[in-house]
């Protein structure tokens, strides 16, 4: 159908070239990629870090997710906090660091020592350092 011929049924109605439209596609779709990639699903956690996921499950989330003490202030959120430079308290956030702090505590965190395996301690440093999805419940 020729753009007189569509014109005639859809008055005002007018094809584009095909360089206007693909002008357009390229802005929608610039605009789109960032939005999909960022949609992505995490990969699964592998078996040492799933032993990590319920370590913090049962042993973290209490005061770190859901603050069931009603500790003043809050205990920090620490999601991604092992991809940052410094823990929420401003120490490194380094494997060692992380292990001290549950081992020995800080402030109103009490020591956990005595309390994890050194194949615990790894398999929660490991999920620490996922993106730290939550189990289903």
């Amino acid at each position: 159908m020729r753009v007189s011929q569509v014109s005639k049924l859809r008055p005002g109605f007018r094809l584009h070239s095909s360089s206007s439209f693909r002008l357009l596609l390229l802005a929608a779709l610039s605009v789109a990629f960032p939005i999909l990639a960022g949609c992505h699903r995490q990969p699964p956690l592998t078996p040492q870090q799933a032993d990590g996921q319920h370590l913090y499950a049962v042993r973290c989330a209490h005061c770190h997710e859901d603050n069931d003490l009603a500790l003043k202030p809050p205990p920090p959120n620490i999601h991604g906090a092992m991809g940052r430079a410094k823990l929420p308290s401003g120490a490194p956030a380094t494997d060692a660091e992380v292990r001290r702090l549950v081992l020995v505590g800080k402030g109103k965190m009490p020591s956990f020592s005595g309390r994890f395996t050194e194949e615990q301690m790894a398999a929660l440093l490991a999920y620490l350092h996922t993106d730290m999805p939550l189990p289903e419940q």
